[in-house]
């Protein structure tokens, strides 16, 4: 047993770079895990996997669609199912390894098993108490389902068993058409699986701008996709080999049934705070199961802090990673700081969806005086040679002070488009410091530059 200044229970994306940021300021560090690597849900299960089966399965979309066209004649690739599992599993091990490494490089000690916290000061592990003068849980988040659905991670599945399933399967159901959802069942879809998506809401991606998501469907429903939009699933019943998903429309309360290989359940995400001991301890919780925190993120109990997917906020592992920072400041005596306001958002579709800041649902709603600046990827060079024309970027600047206040981006490289808008967010900018800014010709990027413009007199190449 060791004695530390700090233990972080949990190594997903907050927990880890607490852990290493802790370490950095001098702080004598332990992190608690207890998978059999480093990472979390992110790293093993969640973000990396899946982006390396949107990256395959994109490739084949181009390789059957737009090879020809670019005078690259041959057969489409066969899809090696085993193989494009074995490729995604190599990405987690180096991601993971990566980790390790870097726990090893600062000395951050990794203490394996389930972490408990039978009183301030004190985690245990196994038998093995632990003190610490500060504890901080970053426990992450586990899928929730709906009543009157089983899950056996085999026919009706999590994210977790999307991510390996045995086989593609010939059809999908997808109860929620949030990120989770769209992202594996637009895996799914461009595999060969005929992909129905079902949404309890009347639009899909809940928060995200109406305009946006209004586009997003539609080129989603191009791809494939099927929506049932407006219904309220009312259960799952399975045999050996496929499942029968029963829904009402809520428009009429009409019955409906959909027989399916395979039910991706994907209905967002819990806090994980199971076995902490933390009703023992006596920590403050909200009614949606969150840890409550103050402004430095420390809980009712003094010396105890939380952060990520089990306080309140977007379940996002950026979110978590910054908080995770913050925090480590905070412990080491120093000032840590989280802009919740310019955290941004990607569903990293073909073509990816991004956003920042407000919607103009939200504009709206404060009756705040704004603007509204567009460009098409229509009008984009290099969108149209990489046949990735589909979307537009929309900035939205206060109406007086020009201030940009959000910006929503659909089409290629959108996930990292988003982020010169984040900086020029955080440094308070106008949307003519962007407009005058130059970019680089010819590049994705210039389409914010001109929905820039468009905030002024006017987009150049609309």
């Amino acid at each position: 047993m060791a004695d530390y200044d700090v233990i972080v229970i949990g190594a997903g994306p907050g927990g880890y770079v607490c852990a290493i940021r802790c370490a950095q300021l001098g702080l004598k560090t332990a992190c608690v895990e207890a998978r059999d690597t480093l990472g979390g849900t992110c790293l093993n299960i969640g973000c990396i996997p899946s982006k390396a089966l949107l990256h395959a399965s994109h490739a084949l979309h181009e390789a059957e669609h737009n090879f020809a066209k670019m005078g690259l004649k041959g057969a489409a690739p066969k899809v090696d199912w085993k193989g494009m599992l074995a490729y995604k599993d190599d990405v987690i091990g180096q991601n993971t390894k990566g980790i390790e490494f870097l726990f090893k490089k600062n000395k951050v000690d990794w203490i394996k098993g389930f972490g408990s916290i039978p009183a301030a000061g004190q985690v245990k592990v196994g038998d093995t108490i632990h003190n610490a003068k500060s504890i901080i849980i970053a426990s992450g988040s586990t899928p929730s389902t709906l009543p009157g659905i089983e899950v056996d991670e085999k026919i009706v599945v999590t994210s977790e068993g999307a991510l390996g399933l045995g086989k593609v399967p010939k059809k999908m159901v997808v109860i929620g058409a949030g990120v989770i959802g769209l992202e594996l069942g637009s895996v799914y879809a461009r595999l060969g699986a005929e992909v129905e998506v079902i949404e309890y809401l009347d639009t899909i991606t809940p928060g995200m701008d109406r305009e946006v998501a209004k586009n997003f469907q539609k080129i989603l429903s191009k791809q494939g996709l099927k929506f049932t939009l407006g219904a309220a699933v009312q259960g799952v019943k399975t045999t050996k080999n496929n499942a029968t998903v029963s829904y009402k429309l809520k428009k009429d309360d009409s019955g409906h049934q959909v027989v399916t290989d395979v039910v991706l359940v994907a209905t967002g995400r819990k806090p994980y705070t199971e076995g902490l001991g933390l009703d023992a301890l006596g920590v403050e919780m909200s009614e949606r199961g969150q840890i409550i925190t103050d402004g430095h993120w420390q809980t009712n109990i003094k010396g105890v802090y939380a952060i990520g997917d089990c306080i309140v906020g977007p379940m996002l592992a950026h979110k978590a990673e910054d908080e995770g920072m913050a925090v480590a400041e905070v412990v080491a005596g120093k000032h840590g700081h989280v802009n919740y306001g310019v955290i941004p958002g990607v569903v990293y579709t073909n073509p990816e969806v991004s956003s920042v800041g407000a919607t103009e649902e939200m504009l709206k709603t404060e009756g705040r005086a704004y603007k509204v600046g567009k460009f098409s990827f229509m009008g984009n060079g290099r969108a149209k040679a990489n046949f990735a024309a589909d979307g537009f970027v929309k900035i939205l600047a206060d109406k007086e002070t020009d201030r940009i206040l959000g910006a929503h981006i659909i089409g290629p490289a959108a996930g990292d488009l988003i982020h010169e808008v984040c900086v020029a967010m955080e440094f308070g900018a106008s949307a003519q410091d962007l407009a005058l800014t130059c970019h680089a010709h010819p590049t994705f990027s210039e389409a914010v530059r001109e929905a820039a413009l468009a905030c002024g007199d006017g987009a150049i190449h609309a």
